[in-house]
């Protein structure tokens, strides 16, 4: 089941194509991270998903449940936390959570259990009676989070949830989201943080200029680009001799060298490390350490941008 699918969205802002026919699939039960530049499109397709904007054109389903526009219905089986949430600094972190309960419709009693709960979720539970005023940037994020969970929704979209934090703050809100996917909610994170996106997320889509460049899971779009993995080798002395046994390993296709370290480039998948380390120790060499150096999200993300980037150029 699909939570979230679009086909052909897009959205104009006067001469500018903010959404540029974005077809995206969101499966449910999943952690989706949906990654691309400042301006990419990423806020303008949420809001649309979550009827703050309309779209110019195509189709935007939430559930199978087509959204353009205001539909209270669709909207009760999400949460949304927008980029940096701006709550009433009067407020204590309980009253605001009390507040919008009885928006989405949640009976007294529901609020009274539910609220207490998340608080200790999200890591405030002896904050509630403090005003959001002295709250830090990292605790009205996490209070943001907590009213995008509230009343237990299918779907949780999140804009930017680690924006602005330091280290710690976004290594809390990564294990608040792994604990809210949890308990059963898709979740769907837009994101230029890609070493963040890559630690909690089963599937990405990257954006980029309104189109979506891939959209699979992790593991897949990571390996849309790659290439085979390098091996990084440190041995206790680097000799001539070792870098010419290894040249003449046929899957060898480069060597690069600093000190006593080596990244060697194979043209396989198969795991070459047996053979590497026969080929140096016949000739002589001690191995100190060895790896494989996989290709990162962020480089398939940097190979696809600059490929959209350059055919434009082209164009």
């Amino acid at each position: 089941m699909l939570a979230i699918e679009t086909v052909e969205l897009t959205k104009r802002y006067g001469s500018l194509t903010a959404v540029n026919k974005l077809n995206l699939k969101v499966e449910a039960n999943t952690i989706h991270g949906f990654l691309g530049p400042n301006g990419a499109g990423k806020t303008t397709t949420i809001k649309i998903l979550v009827g703050l904007l309309k779209a110019d054109g195509g189709v935007a389903k939430v559930f199978g449940q087509e959204v353009n526009g205001d539909k209270p219905d669709v909207r009760l089986r999400m949460g949304y936390m927008p980029e940096l949430p701006k709550f009433p600094k009067h407020l204590t972190g309980y009253e605001l959570l009390d507040i919008y309960g009885k928006m989405y419709g949640m009976t007294k009693q529901e609020r009274k259990e539910q609220i207490p709960r998340l608080l200790e979720t999200v890591g405030l539970k002896n904050r509630e009676k403090d005003h959001v005023g002295k709250y830090s940037k990292g605790m009205q994020q996490r209070l943001g989070i907590a009213q995008a969970i509230l009343n237990s929704p299918e779907l949780v979209i999140m804009d930017e949830p680690s924006l602005g934090l330091d280290p710690v703050g976004m290594v809390e809100v990564r294990e608040i989201l792994k604990e809210v996917a949890k308990e059963g909610m898709t979740v769907f994170i837009s994101s230029h943080l890609l070493h963040e996106v890559q630690q909690i997320c089963s599937h990405v889509t990257i954006i980029n200029r309104g189109i979506a460049l891939a959209s699979d899971t992790l593991t897949n779009v990571s390996n849309q680009l790659s290439e085979a993995p390098a091996l990084q080798v440190e041995v206790a002395q680097l000799t001539d001799k070792i870098i010419t046994s290894l040249e003449k390993l046929p899957f060898v296709s480069s060597i690069s060298k600093e000190n006593n370290k080596m990244i060697i480039q194979v043209n396989t998948r198969d795991d070459v490390r047996l053979q590497v380390s026969q080929a140096i120790t016949k000739s002589e060499g001690v191995i100190i350490s060895m790896g494989v150096k996989e290709q990162s999200l962020e480089d398939v993300f940097m190979k696809l941008v600059t490929s959209q980037e350059e055919q434009k150029t082209s164009d």
